[in-house]
């Protein structure tokens, strides 16, 4: 059996649609049962869990032969920070207690940072719970998702104006499509050969860096309009993250990850890591996002 938590979401969704297309059985891991309705029809076991939960995470991983984990920033709450630490101690003790045969956690660029790094040192903790686990462990650290841009899409399409906390503009830094993620998630878990190490760190990322002046060409292009690229200037980023809806400390841990993003500390350990690189252009993503944004607003504007 293999499990897949958070197979709701883009990474998770593909990995257990890729594996099931392998002919593997997958159990996904959910909140709740509207979020399963689809996974169940392509042959998935549903299972619902509170990643808080410490017995209903142990009913989920039972009998797993291989398990893919991911605890995610739980946004909603007033100390994501703190819940996120939960999560993982709660996974971690499951995973100690009832070993599966391989995990693939689902990690970021910048993980072997302990500190100063915001969200990304949540994932430092990821790696360093996991690793007491007596499992094949393989630590896929994937650079900043090209989908984090639907976030200010609506503004670009607007106004004109792609917001960037990104700096300098022309700073070319690392992407991926969520879809690639999860292809080689599961790529690694049907992988029966056992790895060199363990853990084994393996980074993935597109085969070409962008910077925002490029993201800002992208949308426009998609768009059919000039869009611009602006630097959020560093004294307004916490008033822009709490006008988007993130409460004090959420925000807290998105400028001090964009402050060692723009240091140059978010980035690929090449000197520890199998290096990947996926096939999905940012165009590619990006006219997903642009296409639906579209689609919302002439769905407002509509009588």
């Amino acid at each position: 059996m293999f499990v897949i938590f958070g197979a709701a979401g883009n990474v998770g969704g593909t990995s257990a649609a890729a594996l099931r297309r392998a002919g593997r059985p997958v159990r996904a891991v959910v909140r709740d049962e509207t979020q399963g309705a689809p996974l169940a029809e392509i042959g998935c076991e549903i299972m619902i869990a509170d990643l808080l939960d410490p017995p209903t995470v142990a009913r989920a991983i039972k009998g797993a032969h291989a398990v893919q984990m991911l605890c995610p920033v739980p946004r909603a709450r007033a100390d994501p920070a703190s819940d996120m630490r939960r999560m993982i101690e709660v996974a971690a003790d499951a995973l100690r207690a009832d070993p599966p045969q391989r995990v693939l956690a689902l990690s970021d660029y910048g993980a072997e940072h302990a500190s100063g790094t915001g969200i990304t040192t949540l994932f430092y903790y990821l790696e360093t719970q996991l690793q007491a686990v007596a499992s094949q462990l393989t630590f896929l650290r994937a650079a900043e998702h090209m989908h984090n841009w639907a976030r200010v899409l609506p503004i670009a399409l607007s106004k004109g104006v792609l917001p960037s906390l990104h700096h300098p503009l022309d700073k070319l830094f690392p992407t991926v499509a969520a879809r690639d993620v999860g292809l080689l998630a599961a790529e690694l878990l049907l992988d029966e050969q056992p790895a060199k190490t363990s853990p084994h760190v393996v980074s993935i990322e597109a085969r070409e860096r962008v910077s925002a002046f490029d993201v800002a060409q992208v949308v426009g292009e998609l768009a059919h309009r000039t869009v611009v690229a602006r630097e959020v200037p560093r004294g307004e980023w916490a008033a822009t993250l709490h006008a988007a809806g993130l409460g004090q400390q959420h925000a807290r841990l998105i400028t001090d990850l964009y402050d060692a993003h723009n240091a140059g500390r978010i980035d690929v350990e090449a000197e520890v890591s199998e290096r990947r690189f996926g096939a999905t252009a940012l165009a590619e993503v990006l006219a997903e996002i642009v296409a639906r944004v579209a689609a919302s607003a002439s769905a407002s504007a509509a009588p």
